[in-house]
């Protein structure tokens, strides 16, 4: 017999019931992105659209190289590495010896070439004397002359009467020939005189003792040897820190080799590496923002932007990147963008050369320029400048004038003027000799010397 079917079936498992700490957590989770996101997003719109950043920022500074302005062996150094110099103050000092004895000589040499200048103006009194006695001969010459004329003239008509002998006449006519020969003599004698007067002025007129050319040479010479002395001693141009010193006591340096640096710290700024996609809205004068790694974020720093870079990094690096090749891949491209920094900040809280940095620039003023295109003004001043080696040259002025002073010239100006005087040979008779001796008897000229202090 078969049996009965049977009508049961498997039972039925019912769903579990859902977890509710779950279910809880992920919908505070949810909550959390979406609140988080909505921060974000009016954040973003808010400020982070207006601002541009980058972490490739470093902080620079200039820095001075010392170099020395003259060869010589270093005898002393008074700076090292990490030490604060103010301006003017000794760094490196180089053995003087031979500078001090061309000094001497170029000293010597001035000394000497202001008396032999005095001596040429000396000889313009001289020479004027000389001209004064020459003039008085040849007036006494042309007056013999003009009286032994005539005597011939009065004895001639009486010799063909008897009234005078032929004896008396012959020798009124030799007295004649005689005189005419002084008087020949006393003029070239004046004129040889003037032109000796004439040529020593041309080495005298329109100028001084302390400025004719000769004394301006020697005291040029002067000038070059004093400041080789005094550039033994090599001076801090700026205030700063000392930095990467090279050189060593006995080391035997040449002009222009660089002895040491000076970092002026009171006033840096940050190179910040901007991607080029980021340039834009950068504009000169924008607001930044900078932390500095070295003090975190509890130290931040105001600046600005001063000038955006003329090229890329990798354009004006040492090798430059050859794009043209085969194998070119593209890199993004960073451009170096200036951020001034405030002063007073810097005080309080120093940086040092190549400190990274965390830009954040404020680009939502774009009416500012692109690159600095207006060119530095008179107002804005040097970018950097000295006044240290000022001085040199004003000490040497001064032992200039010294020698001369002491030597007779100091600043007297001695010159020549000149005034006419009339001095003609008496006038004989209608005679032609007569007239010829009036002729030859020019007006001279008296040359005076006057010192002015």
């Amino acid at each position: 017999m078969n049996a009965p079917a049977s009508n049961t079936t498997a039972p039925v498992t019912a769903a579990p019931a859902g977890n509710p700490k779950r279910r809880t957590a992920l919908t505070a989770i949810a909550v959390a992105v979406l609140v988080i996101g909505g921060g974000y997003g009016i954040y973003y719109w808010m400020t982070g659209r207006h601002s541009e950043s980058t972490d490739n920022a470093y902080v620079q500074a200039n820095v001075v190289q010392i170099t020395a302005q003259a060869g010589g062996t270093v005898i002393a150094i008074q700076a090292d590495d990490t030490d604060y110099v103010k301006a003017g103050q000794l760094l490196v000092r180089l053995d003087p010896a031979d500078s001090r004895v061309a000094l001497d000589q170029a000293e010597a040499a001035l000394a000497q070439t202001v008396r032999e200048t005095r001596i040429l103006y000396a000889n313009n009194s001289t020479l004027q004397a000389q001209i004064d006695a020459r003039q008085a001969d040849a007036t006494r010459a042309a007056a013999d002359l003009s009286r032994a004329q005539d005597d011939v003239n009065r004895r001639a008509p009486l010799v063909q009467s008897g009234a005078v002998g032929k004896e008396e006449f012959d020798h009124s006519t030799q007295q004649l020939a005689s005189y005419k020969s002084a008087y020949t003599a006393a003029k070239s004698a004046l004129d040889a005189a003037r032109e000796q007067l004439n040529s020593n002025q041309t080495q005298t007129d329109g100028t001084n003792v302390a400025d004719h050319p000769n004394v301006l040479r020697a005291a040029a010479k002067v000038r070059e040897a004093w400041l080789a002395v005094q550039r033994a001693n090599v001076p801090a141009p700026v205030s700063g820190t000392v930095a990467r010193r090279s050189v060593q006591v006995g080391q035997r340096v040449q002009a222009g080799v660089p002895l040491m640096s000076v970092v002026t710290l009171d006033n840096p700024w940050v190179d910040a590496n901007f991607k080029e996609g980021q340039l834009e809205r950068l504009r000169i004068g924008q607001p930044a923002t900078l932390e500095a790694d070295v003090y975190g974020k509890h130290v931040i720093y105001h600046g600005k932007v001063e000038g955006l870079g003329a090229g890329t990094g990798a354009a004006f690096s040492l090798l430059p990147a050859q794009n043209a090749t085969g194998n070119w891949i593209k890199v993004v491209q960073r451009v170096p963008v200036r951020i001034s920094l405030d002063p007073k900040e810097v005080a309080q809280n120093a940086l040092r050369v190549g400190l990274s940095m965390t830009v954040t620039v404020n680009v939502a003023d774009e009416n500012g320029l692109t690159v600095s295109d207006t060119p530095r003004t008179k107002a804005q001043g040097a970018v950097a400048s000295t006044t240290v080696f000022d001085s040199m040259q004003h000490d040497a002025d001064a032992e200039v004038a010294r020698i001369i002073a002491a030597n007779g010239g100091g600043r007297a100006k001695v010159q020549a003027t000149a005034e006419p005087q009339a001095a003609s040979a008496p006038t004989a008779s209608a005679d032609g000799a007569a007239k010829v001796a009036s002729a030859d008897a020019p007006a001279t000229r008296h040359h005076h010397h006057r010192k002015q202090s």
